[in-house]
């Protein structure tokens, strides 16, 4: 069901954000993300000079590499556009989220490598939204081991309920999929 018809309005910035998950040959999981800002008016900038319609404000990648666990195994950013020269030189400092675990407390520990001067908000934004990507990318794999190992199911249980309006405990799709046995 879309939206409710909009108010007349006129388009000022546009911010694309494609995500793509991967399965490599070697058994790990590529997860990239690509950001792009532009804007539909020409403006100054201190260090471009005019930004004419459409040219990129920003254009950014990033790639994670994990295992079927989500831990990083390393990560790469690059900037093709920026507002100003020096921000490219944060991509490099994204490689120190190798051996994180995408998972709880995954935000905190980002900031922690990454945050404030050693980072790029627009690469931090993104990250987020890769855990997510990276997740789904990886699920089909996971899946096969929880089929076939019960500690491994639980496991996956007790990670996802409470997590959404679908895996509130209480839900039907919570109750379906992890009901309880019902004595004989």
């Amino acid at each position: 069901m879309p939206l409710s018809p909009p108010a007349d309005r006129e388009t000022l910035h546009r911010r694309a954000i494609m995500m793509h998950g991967y399965r490599r040959a070697d058994g790990l999981f590529d997860i990239e993300g690509h950001l792009e800002d532009t804007k539909t008016y020409p403006f100054v900038n201190q260090d471009r000079g005019t930004i004419e319609p459409g040219e990129p404000l920003h254009g950014m990648w990033l790639r994670l590499t994990v295992d079927e666990d989500l831990l990083i195994v390393s990560c790469e950013a690059a900037t093709d556009h920026s507002p100003y020269s020096i921000c490219p030189q944060a991509a490099p400092n994204f490689a120190a989220l190798a051996g994180l675990r995408i998972g709880p407390g995954f935000t905190r520990a980002v900031k922690e490598r990454v945050g404030g001067v050693h980072g790029c908000t627009h690469l931090r934004e993104m990250l987020a939204q890769m855990a997510t990507v990276a997740f789904q990318t990886v699920y089909s794999s996971r899946r096969k081991r929880e089929l076939a190992d019960p500690a491994a199911a639980q496991a996956s249980q007790n990670r996802l309920v409470g997590t959404c309006l679908a895996y509130a405990p209480d839900s039907p799709i919570v109750q379906q999929r992890w009901a309880a046995p019902q004595p004989g």
